[in-house]
């Protein structure tokens, strides 16, 4: 077994990583890019090294710098992780060069699968079905697009070394085909450094099911079971678990044993995923189609331990030591049910555009035997525009499907995130929405439950405002209290703001707001809490902080006879006061209206578009001066290898843009002048 082992990626997956390593009696060496030289995977591993800029190509993606490192500190193997140079067969034949084992299959292997269409015309020779398309190196778009009428819309076109949902589009009629392919190579081109794309029939109410597989150096090789990765958008995996909902053994093992004989078929060692498609007839035929083959951990291998009980890292790195698997194909069994959750730096409401900034606040479910948390991020750490903005998984498990899901919406409700937006609201409408409760899952089940997952806004109950007050209001005691400790006369009534008054009643009122809504809360103070109104609901409050901290906020709260228990994080985010009210399992964001605090306008000046985080402008849609109408695309912004689409948002002219093709832009930069139907000329 190797004594120290170099681990080329970041987050979460670094962290991951390391923890078995410690366990396992193995010393790390952390690699960073001076973006990442505070993060947790550089604190916690035995040692670090820089190697280079913010930019991944400069630093993560750079197989040279990272093989210096680990000859600067004796590593001995590289772990490579995922994404980056994890399925880089150039840096995997590199570490062998350079004497340093590669914690991953062979370079062969790699190449061999690395491509989507040679790895299809390899499963085709071994008689593993496909679904109908083309996979040829003729990449000429008028060709591509013939090939695409040949195979019948709607159609699906993917970069051939693509992965996580990047490089693909879906394409419904042949009028769009031209403009998505370019979109789709350009964006292939950012993420991979290839434009060369396939063309597949895309099937309908289509279920995204994987089989885990290992393999050794003796020859061995197992798969430990199924996971269903079906709920995705944008081709991205979202909800993930095992083992699949309504898979038979016979076909579990018949889809295990196929494969098993992928992987045997190009002589492939260490952990892999052989992904399939299966259309809507699943149910009743059991028929399944090969999509491709990952050659390295998954993102959603935690679900696979929680049900097999085994650790796949501890396997990696015997398996990359030379030794044989831990286990037999007979001795691995399904226990339980577990789904993982992955848990985004991102806002849902908006097209799920990718958040940046600090986490302010940050608190996350207990662990247990049931709750696993995955994660690079703590309280404090930043999330930058340079990096997948995944916070962290979110792993939980039980003894059934529906235990499984009760054990997720309570995990859920227990991560508190403030400081960016988050995906959770959203993943707890997701794990109760009818449709995955009930495994009636394909990969269009976000899109055909929309109605569900994303509701109409509507205001918050009157008692997040009364939590809110009563935070407020046990805030500015405690912090009279500590002011009065320090005067010269601490015992002053004066100092307590208590409400005590020498004759009337003390009474104020605390504003909030809610999108334009206000929201007036009337404050009298009473001997034992507070007498709160609003709208005309008046009720006795009181309450106690249970748990403290910079951030933290828990507090018990007691409405007339109902007892709460919630958490409110105040914080002022670009002059607004914030109340992040986490209660019932929702996190409520209101404002508070205090007219003694200065709230700046918002909005945009002189009819501009603002950039809705960091980015580089990759492709200019429209001239100056020219008319467009409402929902006209303007620009392409590429933020986080992701294209997005600025539209106008009515009818109108562009006046001018502001930034050229190639320039980076800061989040809230303006990008173009407009003027709408009514300005000027």
């Amino acid at each position: 077994m190797f004594t120290k082992i170099l681990i080329a990626n970041r987050g979460e997956i670094a962290c991951r990583v390391i923890r078995t390593a410690r366990r396992m009696g193995v010393r790390t060496v952390a690699v960073y890019s001076e973006a990442d030289a505070e993060a947790r995977h550089v604190r916690v591993a035995d040692e670090a090294v820089c190697i280079g800029p913010a930019a991944a190509r400069a630093s993560y993606l750079c197989g040279e710098r990272i093989l210096d490192a680990a000859a600067r500190t004796g590593a001995q193997a590289i772990h490579p992780g995922y994404g980056f140079l994890s399925e880089n067969d150039r840096f995997a034949d590199a570490c062998a060069a350079a004497g340093v084992v590669f914690i991953g299959p062979p370079a062969a292997a790699i190449r061999a699968m690395g491509s989507k269409s040679a790895a299809k015309t390899l499963m085709a020779a071994a008689g593993v079905p496909l679904t109908p398309g083309y996979h040829g190196d003729d990449q000429e778009p008028a060709f591509l697009q013939r090939q695409a009428e040949a195979i019948g819309y709607p159609v699906l076109i993917k970069a051939a070394a693509g992965g996580g949902g990047k490089g693909m589009r879906l394409v419904e009629r042949g009028d769009d085909f031209l403009a998505a392919l370019a979109s789709c190579q350009r964006e292939a081109i950012s993420a991979f450094g290839a434009d060369q794309v396939l063309i597949e029939k895309y099937l309908r109410r289509s279920r995204h099911i994987e089989i885990q597989i290992f393999a050794d150096t003796q020859g061995n090789c197992v798969h430990l079971f199924e996971r269903d990765c079906s709920v995705q958008r944008r081709h991205q995996k979202v909800l993930e678990e095992a083992p699949a909902p309504g898979m038979t053994p016979a076909r579990r093992a018949l889809i295990g044993q196929a494969a098993v004989e992928a992987a045997r078929a190009v002589g492939y060692v260490g952990a892999g995923t052989v992904e399939f498609i299966a259309g809507d007839s699943f149910a009743q035929d059991g028929r399944f189609y090969f999509m491709e083959m990952n050659t390295r951990l998954q993102v959603e291998h935690p679900v696979t331990e929680m049900i097999t009980g085994q650790d796949l890292v501890e396997w990696q790195l015997r398996v990359a030591g030379g030794e044989p698997l831990p286990l037999r194909q007979e001795q691995l069994d399904i226990r339980g049910h577990a789904l993982e959750a992955r848990i985004y730096a991102e806002n849902p409401e908006h097209d799920f555009l990718p958040s940046t900034g600090r986490l302010l606040h940050l608190a996350r479910p207990p662990e247990s035997l049931n709750v696993r948390v995955d994660t690079g991020i703590e309280q404090g750490d930043e999330i930058t525009p340079y990096y997948d903005p995944m916070i962290a998984k979110l792993i939980v498990w039980d003894v059934d499907r529906h235990a499984a899901l009760a054990r997720m919406r309570q995990a859920l409700a227990d991560y508190r995130i403030v400081g960016v937006s988050t995906n959770i609201d959203f993943l707890s409408r997701l794990v109760a929405c009818p449709a995955f409760a009930n495994a009636d899952l394909d990969t269009g089940l976000i899109e055909r439950s929309r109605d569900f997952l994303f509701p109409a806004h509507s205001e918050p109950p009157q008692s997040v405002f009364f939590v809110a007050a009563v935070a407020g209001l046990l805030r500015e005691h405690a912090s009279a209290l500590a002011r009065a400790s320090q005067s010269g006369d601490p015992w002053s009534p004066w100092s307590l703001h208590d409400g005590w008054r020498l004759n009337l009643q003390s009474r104020r009122t605390l504003t909030y707001r809610h999108g334009d809504t206000r929201h007036e809360v009337l404050v009298a103070y009473e001997a034992d809490g507070w007498r709160l109104t609003l709208g005309g609901e008046s009720v006795l409050a009181r309450g106690r902080i249970i748990d403290s901290g910079q951030f933290a906020g828990q507090l018990a709260v007691e409405l007339d006879d109902r007892r709460l228990i919630a958490s409110v994080v105040a914080v002022t985010e670009k002059n607004e006061q914030k109340r992040h009210v986490f209660l019932n399992g929702s996190n409520y964001v209101i404002l508070r209206d205090d007219p003694l605090h200065l709230v700046a306008a918002g909005g945009t000046q002189g009819g501009g578009l603002t950039a809705p985080m960091p980015g580089k402008v990759i492709a200019l849609l429209a001239t100056a001066g020219q008319k467009v109408d409402k929902g006209a695309p303007l620009l392409i912004l590429e933020a986080m290898k992701m294209e997005h689409t600025i539209t106008a948002p009515k009818n109108g002219r562009v006046r001018a843009f502001r930034y050229a093709a190639g320039d980076q832009v800061a989040d809230g930069a303006e990008l173009v002048d407009f003027v709408d139907g009514e300005g000027e000329p």
